[in-house]
């Protein structure tokens, strides 16, 4: 359910009028799902879910260049997003709205984007630097191409997750009123 709400959640985002880069990559909501499952159920049942997303956005939107770019770039680049479950956070009735559990939320969402970030990286950096402009070291401009959406997308997800997991916890969580 998380992989299918990501798939519409990214949908609804390519309507709206966000900026989008040539080569692909905007900012949007699709990773919030992901994050739910891996703070709820750990890393592995996270990395599996943003790998299967990775697999349906190659299916949806793919941009083919080299066999390794695609597995960079979609299953480990989404799947590396499930490695926010490494932190501490293991959300339930006793710790839903804990500094702590807070804390570990924004920790986890810079683990699981950061970690995004550096698989898109080597992609562009050893795939895409050919597009660098003259001039421009290849490793700068990855580092800027991708950082230019998932710096913005990592800052609206810890917000919104502090958000949504205070309104709608009980939703989450099975018997709490």
């Amino acid at each position: 359910m998380a992989v299918a709400l990501a798939i519409v959640l990214d949908l609804v985002s390519k309507m709206l009028p966000v900026p989008r880069l040539p080569y692909g990559g905007s900012i949007s909501l699709r990773m919030l799902p992901i994050f739910v499952v891996a703070f709820r159920h750990g890393w592995k049942a996270g990395v599996a879910a943003g790998a299967i997303y990775g697999l349906a956005e190659l299916l949806i939107s793919p941009f083919l260049f080299h066999p390794v770019q695609v597995l960079l770039d979609y299953p480990v680049a989404f799947g590396a997003v499930g490695l926010a479950g490494l932190t501490a956070v293991r959300l339930g009735p006793e710790n839903s709205s804990s500094i702590r559990t807070r804390a570990g939320i924004l920790l986890g969402v810079v683990v699981g984007n950061g970690a995004r970030y550096c698989s898109h990286f080597v992609s562009g950096l050893v795939f895409f630097g050919h597009l660098a402009p003259a001039g421009q070291p290849v490793w700068l401009y990855s580092l800027i191409y991708n950082g230019s959406y998932i710096i913005p997308e990592t800052i609206i997800t810890i917000l919104l997750l502090q958000i949504l997991l205070r309104r709608l916890y009980g939703i989450w969580i099975p018997g709490r009123e």
